[in-house]
């Protein structure tokens, strides 16, 4: 075999396992929103969705501040042990501790589980994109950021698909949380076949690595900032509005039709797996600042038409779903594309874990304020959800003070 080969192959396989990696995240990411409502009337013996929308605030919160804590965690042991074997850990983390969920019998100890889930959740995106990234030539960086990004929302299809032919009831909900320990395997083929990043290994011959030190001093503390912020709005927007559509869905038709539930992550996902190509499509063309400009206007039009214009389940709604899924989701393929042109090799793991999951302890905020705004409004998500996605306006003044990284190769 010759070289070009070799580094061919080697190429595949990076990419293959950060794509299988975050597809199986995103399945299990889109495990709750399926299970959610049903796994929390069963547990707190009631049908008041004032009461369940708060649990559902609560747990999601707690989920998004173990992501940001395994962003930070497993980006930290990717720079100092290696993307492949941290990436393993990470994968193996949140596959038995979603299947775990299983066996929550209150809504606490169902989020204590999503939480430790949530660590390896964060852990695994920078770790995927920074191997993947660093193995590939830079003219694919758009085309690999969308086929990251598009691979969690994969998932998310996945699993609502599943959610249309095994309906999730208060007395089924259960068995779909099994199904959320399948990725485990993947470790295990990770751990054979990929080989380790060869930019990393270099960069950590040459000097001592400090990631997380590092990444808060200058100079690469503004571009930290800068990453935590617009992740955090993207976050925000994705978990206090629209990871909340299922439940939604399932309001709107009285709990009657279970498959309701189903079809709009179907629709959802599949707006998001188109998005995610477009986003850094647009990047690659137009520059990452405008991409992002536009993203979050189109974001902020879509969010607003569709909470307060949309009051019944139907084609309207599901059409809706699928366009405001696309354009909030494109953002998760302009991350993949702009993070890693913010920060050196020994420090890529860290600084985009730590950017992209600290949004996620601020996305926990929105989603706390998401479950307090759907009691005030006495259970409308509707409402709760048309004061949350105001937050895209500020993306759209702050990214014009953010570095623009168009045509610049990696930093080393």
């Amino acid at each position: 075999m010759n070289e070009t080969a070799k580094i061919n192959r080697a190429q595949s396989l990076t990419l293959i396992a950060a794509f299988l990696g975050w597809m199986f995240d995103g399945l299990e990411q889109g495990i709750f929103p399926l299970v959610a409502r049903p796994a929390l009337q069963d547990m707190l013996k009631v049908t008041s969705d004032a009461e369940v929308g708060k649990w559902m605030g609560y747990i999601t919160a707690l989920f998004l501040v173990g992501a940001a804590a395994g962003g930070l965690v497993f980006g930290w042991l990717g720079d100092r042990i290696g993307r492949v074997r941290a990436m393993s850990a990470s994968i193996l983390t949140y596959s038995i501790f979603s299947g775990l969920c299983a066996f929550a019998g209150t809504p606490w100890q169902l989020g204590g589980l999503r939480f430790v889930a949530s660590v390896g959740m964060g852990g695994e995106w920078a770790l995927g994109v920074a191997l993947v990234m660093e193995c590939w030539p830079a003219k694919h960086r758009p085309l690999l950021a969308g086929t990251i990004g598009a691979a969690a929302n994969v998932g998310y299809v996945l699993i609502a698909v599943l959610g249309v032919f095994f309906k999730v009831t208060p007395t089924s909900w259960r068995w779909v949380m099994v199904a959320g320990a399948a990725p485990a395997l993947l470790t295990f083929l990770i751990q054979i076949f990929v080989p380790e990043s060869e930019r990393w290994k270099e960069a950590v011959k040459q000097r001592v690595v400090s990631p997380v030190r590092e990444i808060f001093m200058p100079p690469l503390r503004r571009r930290t900032l800068f990453g935590i912020a617009f992740a955090s709005i993207a976050l925000i927007g994705t978990w206090g509005s629209v990871q909340w559509l299922p439940l939604w869905a399932d309001k709107l038709t009285g709990g009657k039709m279970p498959t309701a539930k189903a079809y709009t992550q179907i629709c959802s996902g599949i707006g998001a797996v188109i998005g995610c190509f477009i986003g850094p499509w647009v990047g690659g063309r137009i520059g990452r600042r405008p991409a992002y400009f536009g993203l979050c206007l189109m974001s902020l039009g879509a969010c607003a038409f569709l909470f307060r214009s949309v009051s019944e389940f139907g084609g309207l709604f599901l059409g809706m779903v699928f366009l405001v899924g696309g354009i909030t989701a494109a953002f998760y393929g302009w991350f993949p594309l702009y993070l890693p042109e913010l920060f050196p090799t020994r420090v890529r793991a860290t600084g985009q874990g730590v950017s992209y999951n600290s949004g996620r302890l601020f996305a926990a905020a929105g989603a706390l304020s998401q479950g307090q705004l759907v009691s005030h409004y006495g259970g409308s998500y509707a409402q709760a959800g048309s004061v949350v996605t105001l937050i895209y306006a500020l993306g759209m003044i702050l990214i014009w003070f953010a570095p623009e990284t168009k045509d610049k190769p990696l930093p080393e």
